[in-house]
């Protein structure tokens, strides 16, 4: 057995002192032992980017076959680059993507950056893929482009990227380089040597290839004069061995699973494209083939809910399967072998229920995998298919290695018009989850839902000796379009509505204490901990949000100097629940306390959001505190800041529900 570990932490004490608290935040705020990790093609090596303190990423590679400590060979400080993921394009040379947030100012949001780069696998060699602007440039490139198809028929190690073409200006209005849009390169990344093998265009937002080197599909988002891109894309492909592009789909944008055909995958050996659309009102797994003739065939379909993603392995990414969540994640594999050794691995793996496929070796006898469950942060796997062993490689979480995490439970309760509310409780392990506090904790999105597994910030609340429950309101996505309505912002009394049932229900099960019931938010989830004392005043008595929306009509401004501005137009929408559905403009219906926490970088939801909600809290007379994170983005990667939130968000709920 071959085991890599980050420094293993000591068992966690779990009474509620202020010395656990600490503790725990500490435990809990560490991000995970793995960012990423990749499998070699040869299946010898492992490259693993894992955090280093504060923000920062190390890229370290393993060799699974001589075994000892990886070896470092590339960090990011995580201010302003951060390293996110790294691919092998060969068994010596690695593709990585940094990714960087510049700040905003008061009157702009910050922008994202991204710049793909190459490496040897002993760290010498750094070369940078992205082609970048010049003085000549009339634009500048955001997006860095990304790695669509790995080659791997050939020995080069040469892949194909997209590429972002910018036009230049030589002298007055005369161009030196006109080409403008998304177009495909292949790509040396050892020299750096390029050629252009899809001419770009203007419109261009996505290609799709074939995993052996063919670009086969390519998605079109017309924009209008002022460059705002418009609700849909059209999709069209090209026959095997010809340039020409023929229509395929229309997807229509802000309309739930009943939008069009969405393709994802091609697959070379049946000519067919692999893609979800609405039937019977939930998403669905469909074929088309690509031989002109455009036969269409569902692959699989639920009645409950829907299909919502593909599983793909080896150096093609070549489709295996598909899943979708019932109470947990479940897979249906059409490859016979794997689903055979999925079955397997559940067995050997008990207590680790939620198996992933994560990489696998060119010749698909080596996988990397990973596996996991309610109350085990999870665990990386290597198994050799000849050899029919299983190596446990890594914890994904090695701080909480010998902490006892809650079991987390599949519950429905009622909302107020008698429809059953799926959701996840989370009680403290060894409680009998009776009369103590308790907290709602509504999810991001609101595209979005929960699943059961392992969630470190509800586990960080059940061990500091809270309830959690999360409820996948109406609004949510996975249940389709009826379920979804017309999302969580366009629909808020009900998406809220079913939040505060929610807290109802905890107080009418005598699981939450009397007076000992608070809600916490990320993102739209701390827009929905806010509304929903905008809703019911008095049913929390406590409220936490991260990184919220507070005002729809700012949101909407925030999005207006960007292209996809009429698209978040649409999703927001007009009329009276703009205001009547913004916290701000309602602040004074909120009587519970509110602590804030947001990152100046935030590109999401800028923290002006928060910034104005406290104003409008301030000036209602109401109990409110901002903590603002230097330098960090929507997701606060950063163990430090992390850290200092739960502390801070424990000791706030315990003075505020007197506990």
């Amino acid at each position: 057995m071959v085991r890599y570990l980050m420094a293993t932490a000591a068992a966690l004490a779990l009474a509620p002192s202020a010395h656990a608290a600490n503790e725990a935040a500490a435990k809990f705020g560490a991000r995970e032992g793995v960012l990423q990790m990749s499998l070699s093609p040869d299946g010898t090596h492992v490259a693993i980017i894992a955090p280093a303190k504060g923000r920062g990423a190390i890229l370290s590679i393993a060799d699974l076959v001589k075994g000892g400590m990886p070896k470092a060979i590339l960090n990011s400080s995580g201010d302003p680059d951060r390293l996110t993921d790294c691919h092998w394009a060969s068994d010596t040379r690695l593709i990585c993507r940094v990714h960087i947030v510049i700040p905003g100012s008061q009157s702009a949001k910050a922008l994202n950056f991204t710049r793909l780069v190459s490496i040897n696998s002993d760290g010498s060699g750094v070369r940078q893929l992205t082609v970048d602007t010049n003085s000549r440039s009339l634009d500048i490139i955001q997006d860095g482009g990304g790695v669509i198809d790995w080659l791997a028929d050939g020995a080069s190690g040469k892949v194909l990227m997209t590429r972002t073409f910018v036009p230049e200006e030589s002298t007055g209005t005369r161009l030196s380089q006109d080409k403008e849009g998304l177009g495909v390169d292949q790509v040396d990344p050892v020299s750096g040597s390029r050629r252009t093998i899809v001419q770009p265009n203007r419109e261009a937002v996505e290609f799709i290839t074939d995993g052996h080197g063919a670009v086969r599909l390519m998605g079109v988002q017309p924009r209008n004069d002022s460059g705002y891109v418009s609700d849909h894309i059209d999709y069209v492909y090209r026959l095997p061995d010809n340039n020409n592009w023929k229509p395929l789909s229309t997807l229509k944008l802000n309309e739930g699973s009943s939008g069009g055909f969405n393709p994802y995958a091609v697959d070379q050996d049946l000519n067919v494209v692999y893609g979800f659309d609405g039937k019977d009102g939930r998403r669905a797994l469909y074929s088309i083939t690509l031989d002109g003739m455009l036969k269409r065939s569902l692959v699989l379909a639920r009645p409950d809910v829907d299909v919502d993603g593909l599983i793909r392995i080896g150096r093609q990414n070549r489709v295996v399967g598909a899943t979708f969540v019932t109470d947990r994640r479940e897979s249906e594999f059409f490859d016979a072998e794997l689903n055979k050794l999925r079955q397997s691995l559940g067995k050997a793996l008990p207590g680790k229920p939620l198996v992933t496929f994560i990489d696998a070796s060119a010749d698909e006898r080596t996988l990397l995998l990973f596996a996991g469950g309610d109350t085990d942060a999870g665990h990386y796997y290597i198994y050799h298919k000849d050899k029919r062993t299983l190596e446990d490689v890594m914890l994904a979480r090695p701080q909480l290695e010998n902490v006892k995490l809650a079991s987390v439970k599949s519950i429905t309760f009622p909302a107020a018009d008698g429809t059953p509310i799926p959701g996840y409780l989370t009680l403290p392990p060894g409680s009998d989850g009776k009369n103590i506090p308790a907290i709602v904790m509504p999810h991001g999105g609101p595209g979005a839902r929960d699943e059961w597994g392992f969630d470190w910030l509800a586990q960080y609340f059940a061990a500091r000796g809270f309830a959690v429950l999360q409820p996948n309101f109406r609004g949510s996505t996975g249940y389709g379009d009826a379920w979804f309505q017309k999302n969580g912002f366009q629909s808020w009394r009900t998406a809220i509505g079913d939040v505060n049932d929610a807290g109802r229900w905890l107080n009418a099960q005598g699981i939450a204490a009397s007076g000992k019931l608070a809600i916490v938010g990320w993102s739209y989830g701390g827009y929905a901990a806010l509304q929903s004392a905008v809703l019911d005043p008095e049913l929390f008595k406590a409220i936490v949000a991260i990184a919220p929306v507070t005002d729809l009509e700012a949101l909407r401004a925030e999005a207006r100097d960007f292209t996809n501005f009429r698209l978040v137009d649409a999703f927001i929408g007009k009329g009276p629940h703009v205001t009547q559905g913004s916290p701000a403009s309602n602040a004074a219906r909120i009587k519970a306390p509110v602590l804030l926490f947001h990152g100046d970088r935030d590109t999401n939801v800028g923290i002006r959001q928060s910034k104005l909600m406290v104003g409008k809290l301030k000036d209602a007379g109401g109990k409110v505190e901002l903590v603002e994170f230097r330098g960090l983005d929507h997701q606060l990667d950063d163990d430090t800041a992390r850290t200092a939130m739960l502390d801070k968000a424990d000791t706030f709920l315990r003075q505020s529900l007197g506990l």
